[in-house]
């Protein structure tokens, strides 16, 4: 089993925040968490064909893990099954070393999910999204406003979620990830759709989300700002780590 080497997020992640969005941060809001996410003899099918074999791999609190790999290498296929979203053909997902105070909350719990459609309904305000998502969750954190203000979106409270271009799609879908905290954040191509400067906020957001002892696991084919993350290189079920 591949074991991460853990070492503290580099730069003043908050200084980030501020200069990104606009918007003052006054740091961490959460405590770190000592915690470890812990993938064991991971596979999984796609219909009848095996797309993910014997995966071993671990995660700390505190860490970014990019997964990559060619088209159809399973690597939505990987975010979906941590997510709880997709059943194990063998395996386990479990938390070594559990907070207490997530000691009894399921993989799914602790995880927010980012997929492709931002799962929002488009009749649907933004506010209403958001408070929805907030209610459904739970562990509510930054209120809506404030986390329409992260994502550079204030004012847009009362706009039907179908009348968005697709880049404020997008920065709703990552403001979900705000109203309710949840520690492990699984983000699928999270930057599909967004501008220059909205990836920049939403760098400045991962990178506080990691001090505050945060985990991310994200599929992407572009850099995500986070310099230190690790690398998961997928090919078809099978598993090859970097460092």
């Amino acid at each position: 089993m591949a074991l991460i080497t853990i070492s503290s997020t580099d730069g003043d992640a908050v200084s980030d925040l501020n200069a990104a969005t606009g918007f003052p941060c006054v740091g961490p809001a959460v405590k770190p968490l000592d915690m470890r996410l812990q993938i064991e003899n991971l596979s999984v099918k796609r219909g009848e064909e095996l797309v993910l074999s014997a995966l071993n791999f671990d995660v700390q609190m505190g860490r970014a893990l990019i997964v990559r790999g060619h088209n159809g290498a399973g690597k939505s296929t990987l975010l979906r099954a941590i997510a709880g979203l997709l059943p194990l053909e063998t395996g386990n997902i479990v938390v070594a070393e559990s907070d207490p105070e997530f000691a009894a909350a399921s993989i799914p719990d602790l995880c927010h999910y980012l997929g492709g459609d931002n799962a929002m309904k488009p009749a649907m305000s933004v506010g209403e999204n958001l408070r929805f998502w907030q209610e459904f969750s739970g562990q509510p954190h930054l209120e809506v406003d404030e986390a329409l203000e992260m994502v550079g979106l204030y004012g847009l409270q009362s706009v039907p979620f179908a009348h968005l271009s697709t880049g404020q799609r997008r920065r709703i879908g990552i403001a979900r990830l705000l109203v309710s905290y949840r520690p492990i954040w699984i983000l699928d191509e999270p930057t599909s759709g967004l501008d220059a400067v909205s990836e920049e906020q939403f760098a400045a957001l991962m990178k506080v989300h990691l001090e505050d002892g945060g985990l991310i696991i994200a599929a992407t084919h572009v850099p995500l700002g986070l310099e230190s993350a690790d690398v998961l290189q997928l090919s078809a079920a099978s598993e090859e780590r970097d460092h």
